[in-house]
Parts: C-alpha cells; structure tokens; sequence
C-alpha cells in the first residue's frame, strides 16, 4: 500500500498498487506498508489477515498478501465498505486454487449490512429458505451453522492503524521543492518540481521516456501535470493525472452537469470501472495511456470520437494538436517530437442530439485486455433522425486503432433506421479488415463483435431519440432489450453448510471440522516461504534460457560469442554440454533436455546463459544467435495431422461390447465438431527449484517446488549419473501449480544441478532456479509435448569453503529468520 501527504489539500490518500509497476525512485516522499508490516504471529495478525486466513479464504496461499493489502488500503480509506466497493477493490488480484467464494466470505465481515435479513436461524438465509428446509430434511437436520466463527473475530478499529510519518509531512509542506536526480548502473532518473524544470530535461534528453508518477525512466511528473480546469466548453485534465483520479473526477463531473453535456464522460466512466483494476489504475496516468497508443486501449477510442485535443509543450512554446485517427496511426504530421511532452487533454463537453457509447469485450471484466474496444458518437440534426456527424473507432484488430472513416462518409446525411444500420453493418467489414492471420487469432469471433457493436450502439441510440422524440422511431422489439443491458455482477448471499461430526468423535480427530488451512495465517501475513523466498547469499550466479522462436525446426548453428564477451557472464550451457545425459527414460522419443540437433516446439529449451546478475543474463540470452533452416511438413492443427497421417501411437481407446453393431441399431446417430484453442494457463509462483551441492560424491540438497519430487529426484540422479539417494528432493509447498508442475519441473531441476556440479570445480554453486508458464505445441510426427516459456532463471552460488553441514544450518536459519 501507498500512501502519500498532499501538502495543497492536506490529505493523506493511501492506494494499493502492483510492485511491478513502481520504481522505487517514484517513492520519494511517500510511505509504503506491505503485508509483514500491517500484522505477523510473532507480535500481531491484523483483523485483515486473521479472517483471511479463518475463512478458509487460503489454499496455496501465493495470492493471499495480495488479497490482504488490496483490502487492507480499501478499510484504511474506507473502514465500512459496501459490497461494490469491496468487489472493485479485489478486481486486480487473481486467485486460481482457492476460489472467491471464501475470500469474499471474509471481506463481506467487514461490509456494511446487506438487504437480506441474514439470518443465523438454523444456518438458514431467508433468500434460500426452502432450498436449506429441504437439505436439512435429506441430512436428517444434521447440519452445521457456519465455517467460521465471525464474532470471535479481532475488531477493525481504524485508530490502531499505521498513522503517516510526520517527518513526511514536514518535508512536503516546509522543505523547499528541488529537483531530485538518482542514479543507477544504466539508467538515471531525474524528477523536476517544476514544468519548466521538466522542458529543460525534456530538451537535454530528447529521448528519455517520462514516466508519471510511478513509472520508469527519466522523470517523475506526478504532481506537475495534475491540472484540472473546468472551461466553458468542456474539463482540461493533467496528463498526470491517475486513472483512479481521472474517475473520481469525471463521477462528481456526471452528478453536476446535465445528462446531454456528460455523454462523453459517462461513456469513459463505464471503460474506467473495468479498465484493469485499481492498483494499476492508481498509478497508471491518463497521458501514459494516451501516448501509449496500445491498440487495445480502452480510452483512446472514447477520446478520438469526443473530438479531444492534446496540449503539448517544450522550450520552444505550446501548441495544440487532435487526437484523431493520424495521431493514433502516429502519422508524423500529428506526432509529438521528440523534445515535447503532454501537458494536458481538452475533453469537450457532449451536446444536444449527441449520444457516446463505449463497448469492448474481454475474457475477464476486469483485469484483462479486451479482445475488441469501440467508442462510437452520433450527432443529429436538431429534432430529426438524419445524422448530422458520426465518428466510429475500433481497438484490438490491428497494430493500431482504426477509424471507420469511409463508413461514417457513407452514413452522413442519412436517417437512423434499419435500412441505414443494414448498409452499415455490410459496410463496416469491408473498411475494418481482419486478415485470416491477424495477430491474436480469433478472426470471426472478432469480426462478429465489429458488427454486434455498431448493431447495439444503433439500438442505445434509437432508445435515446426514442425518449427525446417519441415520433422520431418505432418501439423497439421486446427481444432486444437484453441488448441495451449493461452487465452487473450480482453479490449472490451463500449459505454452505456441512454434515455433523458424531457426537462420540474425539475432539482431536479432524475428519468433518471445518479447520482452518495449518499454514493459513502465515499466507496472510507473508511469512509462508516458498521456494523462491529462499534467502540470498555472497556470489550469486543467474541463469536465462534461451528458447526456440521456430516450431519445428533444424538448428544450423548456435554462436555463444558474443554472450560470452559480456562482463559478468560466467558460461553458456549447451545440449552438448549434457552429452551422454541429456535425456530421460520416460522421455517420449528423441526428447531432449537441451536441444542440439531440432526443435519441435516454440519455447523449446535450446541453451543457457550463466551471469553474476539478472540483468546480464537475460542481456546475454539476448545475445545468443540461433540459426534454424524448416523442417517440413508441418503439423499445427489435427486437420494437419490428419492430412499427413500424423497420429499418436499406439492408439489408445476403450471397447465394451460391439461398438460396430451398436451403431447400426441405435435410434440416433449425433455428428459435429468442435474446436477447443490452447488455455492461457500460468501459475500463481512460477517453477521454482534451489540445489545445494554438498560437495563430494555428487551429493546435493534439491529444494523443488513440484507435485512429482520422486521424478525430479530420478531425472537429476541420472543427468548427474548418480544413485538417486545421492540427491534429496525437498518440497515445502508448492505456491499453485494446476499439473503444470509435475513432469518440466524435474529437467528443470536436472539443468539446475548440472549447471552447479559444473561450476562447483570454479567455486560456484548454484541455489534457484525460476520460471514462467507452460504453452502446448505440437509439429511433425512427435508427440504432443508441453513446454514452458523460460524469460529468465536464476542462479544463486553459495562459497565453498563453508562446510556443507553448516552451510546447510546457516540456510535454515536465514529461512525462519526473514
């Protein structure tokens, strides 16, 4: 959480915020709590945690201080939330092994009462009164109440909370304002107080990024463009300005103006309640989205339509430029230069006869880009149906965001009626154009959400006109009125309930209590560790794979050189490295650890990149020049396979009695197909493996984050060609694995402690490995396999001359003492 003193209004806000996001130079002046600071077991669990931990709101636990400190900032703001506040608060956190259902259960204790009685009566909600009558009857009315006790809970009282540091507030309000310059290795960060201050770095560092508030690079502009002005033609808002801060505006905005003024503001407050979710949207800025020019940008296509304009500013002066579709294509004519930079955005006011809508679709409703975004305005001739002016953008189909402008030429002049949204709708494919190979994929599922756009904007406006001039259009078809609905989470009320224990069971046996998760508190105040959590030592080394970009593919030839000539890179490993090792005997055939010869999988592990840093190692990985000639034929899809006689051997299937004499007596036949595209899996910790080398005999600690230990322990025994009790495989917990950890994780550990038995002769050991994801390829004859996406492991190396039994002590100590 984040918490900053404004001196001007002399208000503390605190916000939670992603640490992805931040760079600690964007800290200066603010204070930061994490979830060890807020409550621990060793002095005090804050309410937060207690209740996150007792509602069985914890599984794997790796999302749990998330869910803590996203709540934890929503009570410090608000101490009695309501259930709309609360579910926008918990929008960016992800959960993939516990499910919400109980960790909203836990936030809802500290929600403002609801509309239902909630009564306690035989565990009975009155809303499900007669669902529970009958469960009880088919229990035997031997149910349980309730999971948890709530009025054992800890109580909120907000007066026992953190206050802001004083000296914080002295320093913003009577230490005089500088500009601060940090520096680093590679980058410096410089943060003018001033905007003249912030033209001057502009022009000395033309292309140095500006990052507001909590972003990279070059300067920091958090409180210099955080304008307001209300004008008579519409709102003038900061570049700087925060998303949460852009909606917290344009809300009070809405309430006092007029309806026909806020069209525009009303379409970019529906964007802004889904729009990632609140710990990006509190830091991310207004101008940082604009000039992004993302082409899934959910806001950019609002304000091309609304006809805003862009204030821009250097040394040399002001000048003004649109955002229309030249600016979002970055046409060099309606481009910033290189020694400008964004003051402000001019948001008009909407008029008479003007309607603004916004639509996207999105796997998720918050928290997921949208695979297709539109912001669409109509304006009419006074008390008609012909259109005056019309503007239609789309987002998400292609490298930028396209303008419907041959469209809109065409429907000028026109009547709002179906024979007008018929041409249109036959129009806009032609204009908007999706190739078959469009990045992203999902070409007709976007092509059906261009045209049930532009058919739901026509039916928001002909309801619209409808209300001004009932003469104007015919009733609209009951039928379409789920059209015109906005999508509204509904807080369901849950009753969950449990068979009895007998009464004659010993307190102490578990089996039917509805226990508590045994590590739940420590996932909630941070304490839980993880493989990953393992405490760092002197002379650490960090790996990055390098991975295959083809997908069935040859590999000519792979030149290390120029990775090795970066200083702090130690080695680069090979497939030849591991010869005579590298495979397995459960691999499927022609497997390998590390490629040497083909690839048949994009992400396939071709080499690795040993440095004494992160940074370096992946720079290095970067380095590395594979050269691949195509393999053919090849297989992407089962109509491929089919097509090559391409198949899984041997095949396998399941008979009972005769199959062939079924079919031909039975009543009904059903033939289709369906089509199933790959799932966007990851995990909540990523692979995870720490190798402790003893030091003779090949003898190693191996510390795996994994649901198969036994498999990771075999693969290593025999890429270190050893018996398998020389290796101990050790699994504390595994942070949310879904499968994806049970076979890679092992030839991950397997590279791992070859790379350490290599390099313990050049005094390094290597500690822990990370990882990303796993994705599904298939090409040629081979099987299907899984591979993982690997940005980056890393390696930590531990000084030989301490014994291994101390060594060992001094590691364990370090874990409980963090």
């Amino acid at each position: 959480m984040i918490s900053r003193y404004d001196p001007w209004t002399k208000k503390i806000r605190h916000y939670s915020a992603n640490a992805c996001l931040l760079s600690i130079c964007s800290l200066f002046g603010a204070a930061v709590t994490t979830v060890e600071g807020i409550g621990n077991t060793k002095t005090r669990i804050h309410p937060v945690q207690e209740r996150i931990a007792k509602c069985h709101g914890t599984q794997c636990g790796f999302c749990s201080p998330g869910m803590v400190m996203s709540l934890y900032s929503l009570l410090r703001n608000i101490p009695k939330p309501s259930m709309d506040q609360l579910m926008e608060a918990l929008g960016g956190n992800l959960c993939r092994c516990t499910g919400y259902r109980p960790i909203v259960d836990a936030c809802k204790t500290f929600c403002k009462a609801t509309d239902c009685c909630q009564s306690k009566e035989n565990g009975t909600c009155c809303l499900d009164q007669e669902e529970s009558e009958l469960l009880d009857s088919e229990l035997g009315n031997r149910t349980c109440e309730k999971l948890f006790q709530e009025e054992e809970f800890l109580p909120l009282d907000p007066t026992q909370e953190f206050i802001f540091p004083p000296e914080l507030m002295n320093r913003a309000e009577k230490q005089p304002k500088r500009t601060r310059v940090f520096y680093g290795e590679r980058i410096t960060w410089i943060s003018p107080v001033t905007l003249g201050g912030l033209l001057e770095v502009k022009a000395k560092y033309p292309d140095a990024p500006i990052k507001p508030g909590s972003l990279f690079h070059v300067t920091n502009i958090a409180y210099i463009l955080l304008i307001l002005n209300v004008l008579i033609s519409g709102l003038t808002i900061g570049a700087g300005c925060s998303l949460a801060q852009l909606k917290d505006i344009l809300t009070d905005v809405v309430l006092d103006l007029p309806v026909e003024k806020t069209q525009t503001y009303q379409a970019l407050l529906k964007h802004l309640r889904t729009l990632a979710g609140s710990q990006i949207r509190n830091v991310a800025s207004l101008g940082g989205n604009i000039i992004s020019r993302h082409s899934t940008s959910d806001l950019n296509p609002l304000l091309a339509v609304g006809n805003c304009t862009l204030n821009l500013a250097s040394k040399d002066g002001k000048r003004q430029i649109p955002l229309n579709d030249q600016f979002l294509m970055r046409a060099q004519s309606s481009d910033l230069k290189p020694e400008e930079i964004l003051v402000s955005v001019n948001i008009p006011y909407s008029k008479k006869w003007e309607f603004v809508s916004a639509f996207r679709q999105a796997p998720r409703q918050q928290n997921a880009l949208a695979f297709v975004v539109s912001g669409m305005r109509v304006l009419f001739e006074e008390d008609t149906n012909i259109i005056k002016d019309i503007s239609i953008f789309y987002g998400g189909i292609g490298s930028t965001t396209v303008c419907a402008k041959k469209l809109c030429q065409k429907l000028t002049g026109r009547a709002w009626n179906e024979e007008m949204l018929g041409g249109a709708c036959r129009s806009v494919l032609d204009e908007v154009f999706l190739p078959a190979s469009a990045p992203g994929g999902m070409v007709e599922y976007k092509r059906s959400l261009i045209v049930s756009f532009l058919f739901k904007f026509y039916l928001e406006v002909l309801q619209n006109l409808k209300m001004m001039n009932p003469s104007l259009c015919p009733c609209l078809p009951a039928e379409y009125g789920s059209v015109l609905e906005d999508f509204h989470c509904k807080h369901y009320e849950t009753v969950l309930r449990y068979q009895k224990v007998d009464t004659k069971q010993f307190p102490q046996d578990p089996i039917g209590r509805p226990i508590m998760h045994q590590s739940g508190i420590k996932h909630a105040t941070g304490e839980a560790i993880y493989c990953d959590d393992m405490p760092a030592h002197d002379q650490e080394l960090f790996l990055a794979f390098v991975t295959s970009s083809r997908p069935h593919a040859k590999i000519v030839s792979i030149d290390t050189s120029e990775a090795l000539k970066l200083p702090g890179v130690i080695d680069v490993l090979i497939g030849k490295d591991l010869q005579g090792v590298n495979s397995f005997c459960e691999f499927p055939e022609n497997e390998e650890i590390l490629a040497t010869d083909e690839v048949f999988g994009v992400g396939q592990l071709v080499c690795a990149v040993i440095a004494d840093s992160d940074v370096k190692a992946k720079r290095a990985a970067g380095l590395v020049k594979i050269e691949y000639s195509d393999l053919k034929p090849l297989i992407l899809t089962i109509e491929d396979a089919i097509q090559h006689n391409s198949f899984f051997e041997p095949e396998r299937k399941i008979d009972y009695g005769d199959v062939d004499e079924a079919f031909k007596t039975v009543d009904q036949i059903l033939e289709g197909e369906i089509h199933i595209g790959g799932q966007e899996h990851f995990y909540m910790e990523t692979q995870s493996v720490l190798v402790v080398p003893y030091g003779e005999d090949k003898e190693m600690d191996v510390y795996v984050s994994t649901q198969h230990s036994k498999l990771a322990q075999d693969i290593v025994a025999s890429v270190l060609k050893v018996p398998s009790n020389k290796i101990m495989c050790h699994v504390k917990r595994v942070g949310g694995a879904f499968g994806g950890k049970t076979f890679k994780t092992g030839i991950m550990a397997a590279i791992t402690a070859f790379a350490a038995n290599k390099l313990t002769g050049q005094l390094y050991v290597v500690k822990y490995v990370y990882l990303k994801g796993p994705v599904l390829f298939s090409s040629g004859n081979n099987r299907n396999r899984m591979f993982f996406q690997l940005p980056n492991i890393y390696f930590f190396s531990l000084p030989l001359p301490l014994p291994p039994p101390l060594l060992l002590k001094k590691a364990k100590q370090n874990s409980c003492n963090k």
